[in-house]
């Protein structure tokens, strides 16, 4: 049996959050009311997985996860209030090892969270199937440099980047390594709900050269600029003409239960777009993404994935390579470079 520890300065929300955990067939082994609490449960118990607050007294839950991670590794599930300074803090989390998050619906001591148990849940399991070691192994986007090559880009290059489950630190590597001179259009879909994407997209903006704002319903791009799929959207591709193209935002079913899903983004691009084509398929749970890498390799487009050993969850990607439409499988640092060699000029 799966086992956690709940850590949250609210006990009314340790024990809801116990309660859907434990109904699902999730032991909670020790619940704590502040970060350094918890990071003294995990040592106590060795849990499969933690779901970790952020804002706590005496530890928060960036200290905690960072203790956590040098002191006993265990895959670290952040529950963040649904606000600007809440996301900020979150990515901080991330960066320092945590696995996934989930946004607490209605703010930090939310009645809410008890309609989204399915979300935890699978969230929860999701994250005991991670790979710390490939966590770890992730350089940090701002120490990451630009790549300088001695060979020309094909015009008017597009790039489509999805991710899952891990994703948020390689999507900014993998952003912060191409350089401005290459000339992208770039659409990135990160599974992450509505109010995160916007402060991702920011972080984006900041570690790399590209000019990066989250998706609007009809936004324009050309080189140089860089678009995040807005949470609770898919992102189509509606029309492209002249090295520009413009997006569309819909709120259709989800797809493998998830809204943006790269398949959309993916398929779109590969029908509208007659210029060079980038398909990149990261770290995350699940199998979007595999579909749309068909339709990129059917319209002649080049796709990538990202190898097992550098993944936190071998999910999509592995999707991906099964199609037998992926062109390269490369490690999480390797992409950036593998990207530039795919709209290369003397390929």
């Amino acid at each position: 049996m799966t086992e956690a520890v709940v850590v949250d300065d609210s006990h009314f929300m340790r024990t809801v959050i116990s309660d859907i955990l434990e109904d699902a067939g999730v032991e909670v082994v020790a619940q704590a009311g502040d970060g350094e609490a918890g990071v003294e449960a995990v040592a106590d118990h060795d849990p499969d997985v933690v779901t970790m607050d952020v804002e706590m007294p005496r530890m928060n839950g960036i200290e905690a996860v960072e203790q956590i991670m040098a002191t006993n590794p265990t895959p670290v599930v952040m529950l963040s209030a649904h606000t600007g300074e809440g996301a900020e803090a979150t990515f901080e989390a991330l960066e320092k090892g945590a696995v996934d998050f989930l946004a607490k619906p209605g703010g930090e001591v939310s009645t809410e969270i008890s309609a989204h148990g399915d979300a935890l849940v699978e969230t929860v399991r999701s994250a005991t199937r991670a790979d710390l070691d490939s966590v770890a192994e992730v350089d940090d986007a701002d120490d990451t440099d630009a790549i300088e090559t001695d060979h020309g880009y094909v015009d008017d290059p597009t790039l489509v980047v999805g991710a899952s489950t891990g994703g948020p630190r390689v999507v900014e590597r993998v952003l912060a390594s191409l350089p401005l001179a290459a000339d992208l259009r770039v659409l990135v879909v990160q599974h992450m709900p509505e109010g995160f994407t916007g402060r991702f997209a920011e972080r984006l903006d900041r570690h790399s050269e590209y000019d990066v704002r989250e998706a609007e319903d009809g936004t324009r791009i050309g080189g140089g600029e860089a678009l995040v799929a807005k949470g609770d959207y898919h992102m189509e591709v509606a029309g492209y003409g002249n090295g520009r193209l413009r997006v569309k935002l819909q709120q259709d079913e989800q797809q493998h239960g998830v809204r943006p899903a790269i398949d959309v983004t993916m398929e779109t691009a590969a029908e509208a777009i007659d210029d060079s084509l980038v398909g990149v398929v990261l770290t995350g749970m699940g199998s979007d993404g595999a579909a749309g890498i068909e339709a990129i390799d059917a319209a002649g487009g080049a796709t990538l994935a990202q190898d097992e050993e550098s993944s936190s969850v071998f999910g999509i990607p592995a999707r991906a390579i099964e199609t037998g439409c992926v062109d390269r499988v490369h490690s999480a640092d390797e992409m950036g470079k593998a990207i530039l060699d795919a709209i290369n000029t003397e390929n």
